[in-house]
């Protein structure tokens, strides 16, 4: 089991250059992108970067949330509601309002099989794949705690417990860390 804490992560600027992005960990190979998870905060309606190649999952964590829409798209990007997109398509936030959301994004290559993403409280997740936990408060992972923001990498089972969820995502064809 690897945790990750903010210390751990990186800002960059968004490919589009509209904005930043905090990278929570990353997976390449041969220098292509296999997975990455990240933070981001949507302010004002705008292009979503394009990303050739990629599967997008996105979760509204705070705010108000706002709508993708574009190239035959038309999602609303509710609180806590994963939703899926493809990385090749232009997209635009709409319905912004001028108030933020922040949010958790799962890219992965489309070469891949889509991840799972759901919230997962007081439960077992059993072992398959990579699971990436990422903490919305202080809880615990197999009697570990985590704090708000931490991020867990885990391959075995595991058992949370505590009072706020997790964000869970479960990647099932990734190479070994």
């Amino acid at each position: 089991m690897i945790h990750l804490t903010p210390q751990d992560y990186t800002c960059q600027p968004w490919k589009n250059g509209r904005g930043s992005t905090t990278e929570l960990w990353r997976l390449e190979r041969d220098g292509q992108l296999l997975a990455r998870l990240s933070r981001a905060a949507v302010v004002e309606d705008g292009p979503f970067s394009v990303f050739p190649g990629i599967e997008r999952n996105l979760t509204v964590l705070s705010g108000p949330g706002f709508r993708l829409t574009g190239g035959g798209i038309d999602l609303r990007c509710e609180p806590l509601v994963p939703v899926a997109f493809p990385g090749n398509v232009e997209v635009t936030a709409t319905e912004t309002n001028g108030q933020q959301s922040d949010d958790f994004n799962v890219m992965s290559a489309r070469s891949l099989t889509r991840p799972q993403v759901l919230l997962a409280q007081n439960d077992v997740l059993p072992a398959g794949g990579l699971l990436a936990l990422y903490a919305l408060g202080p809880c615990q992972v197999n009697g570990q705690d985590l704090a708000r923001d931490d991020l867990i990498l885990a391959t075995d089972p595991v058992h949370l417990t505590g009072n706020w969820p997790v964000l869970a995502v479960r990647f099932q064809d990734l190479p070994n860390l």
